[in-house]
C-alpha cells in the first residue's frame, strides 16, 4: 500500500526504506475508534482497507459526519501540522487495517521532500473544498440532494484514490456517512436511479453521472 501511494513515487531508496520501517499497522473493528476528539495527533494515517467516517459533535450537540475514508485514503496531515489536540472522531463503519506513520517520520518527509510537501498541500487544499461544500449543502438541500452530494465526495481522486464507479458500501453504511436513517437512503437511492445517477446493486452503489450527483438539486 505504501509503494503505491502517490506520495511514494517521489521519495528516495532511503526514504522510503525509513518509512517502510517507521511505519506499523493496526486493525480496528467494525464500530471501533481509530482516533478520538481530544487526543493527541501522534500519526498520519492511511486505510489499508476498509470504510471509515469522520466526524464530530459541535457544542450544540449536533452530529455532524465530515466525509468516509476508503481504502488507499491518507488522512490526519492538518492535524498533525498543528500543536493542539485532535478536533475530530474517525471511527470504523467495517472491519479496517490502518497504516500509521509517526509524526517524526511525517516532519522528516516534509523537511526533505518536494514531492512530499506538493502531495500534502494538495491534500490540504482538497479537504478546505470539501468542507466549504459540506456547510453549503448541509444547510440548503434536501435529503436526496444531500445524500447525491455525500456519494460524490467519496469520488475526489486525491482524497480517496483507486475510488471504481462500483462503490462497496451498503446503505445502511450510506446512512451512517449522510446521517441518514437507512429508510430515507433506500428512497433517496431510488430517486437518484430515477435521475440516471446511480443504479443499486447488492452491497454496491454504482455511479453513473458524477458530474450529474455532484450537481443534483433534488
Amino acid at each position: 500500500m505504501i509503494r503505491q501511494a502517490a506520495w511514494a513515487q517521489s521519495l528516495t531508496a532511503e526514504q522510503m526504506a525509513q518509512v517502510e520501517h517507521d511505519v506499523v499497522e493496526r486493525f480496528v473493528p467494525a464500530g471501533g475508534y481509530v482516533c478520538r476528539k481530544g487526543e493527541p495527533v501522534n500519526h498520519w494515517i492511511g486505510t489499508i482497507d476498509g470504510l471509515l467516517k469522520m466526524s464530530s459533535v459541535s457544542p450544540e450537540g449536533k452530529a455532524i459526519t465530515f466525509t468516509g475514508v476508503l481504502g488507499g485514503a491518507w488522512f490526519g496531515e492538518g492535524s498533525l501540522l498543528k500543536t493542539g489536540p485532535r478536533q475530530y472522531d474517525v471511527v470504523a463503519l467495517r472491519d479496517t487495517r490502518l497504516a500509521e506513520m509517526p509524526r517524526a517520520t511525517f516532519q522528516s518527509l516534509l523537511d526533505s521532500s518536494i514531492g512530499f510537501n506538493r502531495f500534502v498541500m494538495t491534500l490540504l487544499n482538497e479537504r478546505l473544498s470539501m468542507f466549504i461544500s459540506l456547510v453549503e449543502y448541509d444547510r440548503m438541500l434536501d435529503t436526496n440532494a444531500r445524500l447525491a452530494r455525500c456519494l460524490a465526495a467519496l469520488f475526489n481522486p486525491h482524497l480517496n484514490p483507486g475510488i471504481s464507479p462500483q462503490l462497496k458500501i451498503s446503505q445502511e453504511e450510506i446512512g451512517y456517512l449522510c446521517g441518514a436513517s437507512r429508510q430515507r437512503v433506500n428512497g433517496a437511492i431510488r430517486v437518484l436511479e430515477q435521475a440516471g445517477l446511480v443504479r443499486a446493486e447488492y452491497g454496491a452503489i454504482v455511479v453513473l453521472d458524477l458530474d450529474g450527483l455532484r450537481t443534483f438539486q433534488g
